[in-house]
């Protein structure tokens, strides 16, 4: 059955594409021909352009990327991440992080059930892994992307002050109730505004899957650390060429030289350590847990090329 918030507004419609579900793994072809006479009733109906362009993708038929196309076109905020859906299409994603809307909706639906089927079902350990990096008090801290608080309460033990920030407010609600965090806030990680250097430790437990270029949110760490601050994340592994890349899931995985050269950049030292994040369809999701310091300011001198015996 398609989910409420799925519907077209049309009951005919609707009606078409519930057959259209019955038929699509015996016949996916009839299932998408009466997507199309379903979206001509409906034609601004994302989520139907969005499921034809899943159906004709997953069964190899063509057209799949000119209907997530018509789903971005018929919702700009792409909730349902159709553009994601069009990059797999291609040998490279056109963006760079996960459109923020589809994130959102994503985690607004997940947090009630998000502790239970992350930890339970899929053996979650990105925020023990952290926690097993850091050693003695942390005071000021910032978890970025904290959801539900899962890193929050490993964190709480060690610092003086706790800050969450998240794009979902649902996540933030379940947060909220465990009582772990001295502060939450709503905040779009791919856009954070400048901020000065007042934090010890900024931990991202999963959460830059959804970012697949990083070097502005590396940049926003490193100025709003102080200096010798800690900047410790998880990210999926990949052993590519490539910097990051966007893996069928729909999430981003970023490569171990990658990572090492963007922190160098940036003014860290990082240890990367590689382990086992979790499980996904009893397979073992293979990541990097990055404790990276923030190098103190080399002296004005040293920077400019001043002679010391000259000033």
């Amino acid at each position: 059955m398609i989910p409420l918030q799925m519907s077209s507004g049309d009951l005919i419609a609707d009606r078409r594409a519930y057959y259209a579900e019955a038929l699509a793994t015996d016949d996916p072809a009839a299932a998408c021909d009466l997507y199309l006479q379903a979206l001509d009733l409906a034609p601004d109906w994302a989520a139907g352009w969005y499921r034809l362009g899943v159906l004709r993708a997953d069964h190899g038929l063509p057209g799949a990327a000119e209907a997530f196309e018509r789903a971005i076109a018929s919702d700009p905020a792409d909730r349902l991440g159709a553009a994601l859906r069009r990059d797999m299409l291609r040998d490279r994603a056109l963006g760079d992080t996960v459109p923020t809307a589809f994130v959102e909706t994503l985690f607004d639906q997940y947090a009630a059930s998000f502790d239970t089927a992350l930890v339970d079902r899929l053996d979650y350990r990105a925020p023990q892994l952290l926690r097993a990096g850091l050693n003695g008090p942390q005071g000021r801290v910032l978890d970025l992307g904290c959801g539900t608080g899962l890193m929050g309460a490993e964190l709480r033990p060690l610092c003086t002050y706790l800050e969450g920030w998240d794009i979902s407010a649902e996540m933030l609600r379940e947060a909220e109730a465990k009582a772990l965090y001295d502060h939450l806030d709503k905040r779009d990680l791919s856009a954070l505004a400048p901020v000065d250097a007042t934090w010890d430790l900024v931990t991202a437990a999963d959460v830059f899957a959804y970012l697949g270029a990083l070097e502005r949110i590396t940049a926003w760490v490193s100025a709003a650390l102080r200096p010798g601050g800690r900047f410790a994340f998880t990210v999926e592994a990949h052993d590519g060429p490539e910097p990051y890349h966007l893996r069928p899931s729909r999430r981003f995985a970023h490569s171990e030289k990658g990572l090492r050269d963007l922190l160098d950049q940036a003014g860290f030292t990082a240890t990367l350590t590689r382990a086992t994040l979790r499980m996904d369809r009893d397979a073992p999701i293979e990541g990097f847990v990055v404790h990276a310091v923030k190098n103190a300011p080399l002296p004005r001198h040293a920077e400019d090329g001043e002679d010391m015996a000259a000033a």
